[in-house]
């Protein structure tokens, strides 16, 4: 009887050893930290609806890779943007990495430095490509971390907002073989996804927003924004359980108090000061422009969940936070785009560039005046007109 208790007991202690031999290999030394964006734009009934927001060229350098056909590109339908996530290393010591990361209902659509995409081709190219019927992925074979900093970055003369992301305190990486290295601080990549986004924003009378968390757990924090020309204003809103409303914001404050509210939200999920002031000067010019918009914290298990990201060997601590960004279309948006569009006002129009036929397919949805539909539909097909000349018109990358 003894002797078949000591072999149990080995027996235990053999399963126990090989479970963790085939835990994979962490870096006690190495920390990881993301961030980026999920815009979207409510629908008539508060939900993110599908739009194409590719259409209009985008301010990255040259040297950002793409999908091979840019007009496919921007063609893409999907409910979600995903804008500029950024993955900062820190190392203790140099090292190197194999990252990977996919997107669920959705294509990478850019990237720097290089990386492969394991989807085929006949996917990448396809113009009837249905996205809630692909994940996309990138992969980064082997990055270098700890690069020394007296290399060069590339760098373009044209003004983008690419550029503010690298002012941190974060590792240089190295992407390649010698002869055909590229150097950066961080690995960029963007996407679209046909996605449901964790919430909902309808408007309600009396100028108040109904705001629901589709998704668990919370929110962990949101701010209700709107701005109307040179006034701005935005009104804190606290994690969010269930749902709430809002009512909306006094047009009194500046861009100034506001970007120090979002700062501290963002280092409070647990982004370095560095890395929240980055992402504000990154966004800063777009998150606070026309229109009425929430900004929220998206919930980690949902950036995971859509978004998974691999690296080996495994970090020590990784943190990712997104800000989601939805656009509500109130009644004052639906007037002065009306407006705007009877007195040939373009540039009212322009503040709403990418988001105009989004919005105004969200106005004909709630319209029940006949005329008004009428009207509002011309307006519609004047704007696509618009973006697909522009379309057409842009050079394949």
């Amino acid at each position: 009887m003894k002797s078949r208790i000591v072999l149990f007991l080995i027996a235990i202690c053999f399963a126990l050893s090989a479970g963790r031999s085939q835990e994979p290999p962490r870096d006690s030394g190495l920390t990881v930290h993301e961030w980026g964006t999920f815009t979207s734009i409510a629908g008539a009934r508060g939900e993110a609806v599908v739009w194409m927001p590719q259409v209009e060229r985008d301010d990255l350098p040259s040297f950002v890779e793409h999908l091979e056909n840019n007009r496919f590109k921007g063609g893409l339908q999907g409910t979600v943007r995903m804008e500029t996530p950024v993955l900062y290393f820190y190392a203790m010591h140099a090292t190197n990495v194999f990252v990977h990361v996919s997107f669920a209902k959705g294509l990478l659509t850019e990237w720097y430095p290089h990386a492969t995409s394991p989807l085929p081709p006949e996917q990448l190219t396809n113009p009837a490509l249905d996205l809630r019927s692909v994940d996309g992925e990138l992969q980064w074979n082997s990055v270098a971390v700890g690069t020394s900093e007296s290399v060069g970055l590339p760098n373009k003369s044209a003004a983008s907002r690419y550029y503010a992301a690298r002012d941190t305190s974060a590792s240089w990486l190295c992407v390649g073989s010698p002869g055909g290295q590229q150097h950066e601080k961080f690995l960029f990549y963007r996407g679209v996804s046909s996605i449901d986004v964790p919430v909902s924003a309808t408007p309600l009378n009396n100028n108040r927003i109904f705001i629901s968390n589709l998704k668990a757990p919370a929110i962990p924090g949101a701010i209700l924004f709107e701005r109307r020309g040179d006034r701005l204003g935005y009104r804190l809103l606290g994690p969010i359980q269930n749902s709430l409303i809002a009512g909306a914001p006094e047009l009194d404050s500046n861009v100034e108090a506001l970007s120090r509210e979002l700062e501290k939200l963002l280092v409070a999920q647990g982004l370095y000061p560095d890395e929240a002031h980055a992402m504000l000067e990154t966004w800063n010019d777009s998150w606070f422009e026309e229109g009425t918009r929430l900004l929220y914290i998206v919930p980690r298990p949902f950036v995971d969940g859509v978004l998974p990201l691999a690296i080996k060997p495994a970090p020590a601590n990784t943190t990712r936070v997104f800000v989601g960004r939805m656009e509500i279309v109130t009644p004052t948006t639906e007037h002065a785009i009306e407006t705007a569009f009877a007195n040939r006002d373009h540039v009212t129009l322009a503040k709403y560039h990418r988001f105009l036929a989004p919005i105004l397919q969200t106005m004909i949805a709630r319209s029940h005046d006949g005329s008004r539909t009428k009207t509002l539909n011309a307006y519609l097909n004047s704007t696509y007109s618009r973006l697909f000349a522009a379309l057409r018109g842009a050079p394949e990358t």
